[in-house]
């Protein structure tokens, strides 16, 4: 048995605004909110811990920092662009006219950015 076997995985989201952050994270994508300070905001993902935490300067990466999986992909890219969320679309990627892209291997994934640039994305696994 390895020392984590039985910890809890924490996502950690850094951010340079935590006030517009928090209501990206809580209005926009709907997660609900169990803790505030001024060195983290703190929100339910479905049982993980999410914690945004704020930063000075923010070195934008090109890499996923976080993602969720999602039963129906389509209706979820749906419900973030209705509120105002674009999706991000890469050269030499073929997308769906909604931004989804299907790996060779079935799986379906889209991608968005929160303000800060951090790269977030969506996954309906094929199996």
């Amino acid at each position: 048995m390895g020392a984590l076997d039985h910890g809890r995985v924490i996502a950690f989201v850094p951010t340079t605004d935590l006030v517009r952050a928090r209501a990206f994270y809580a209005e926009t994508l709907g997660l609900r909110v169990v803790e505030e300070s001024p060195y983290a905001c703190v929100f339910d993902a479905n049982g993980t811990m999410l914690r945004l935490t704020p930063v000075r300067k923010l070195q934008r990466v090109r890499y996923t920092v976080l993602g969720w999986g999602v039963d129906d992909i389509t209706s979820a890219v749906a419900a973030l662009a209705t509120s105002g969320i674009g999706f991000v679309r890469y050269r030499g990627m073929e997308v769906d006219d909604a931004g989804i892209w299907t790996s060779p291997g079935g799986d379906r994934v889209a991608w968005f950015e929160d303000l800060d640039g951090n790269l977030l994305s969506l996954t309906q696994f094929a199996h």
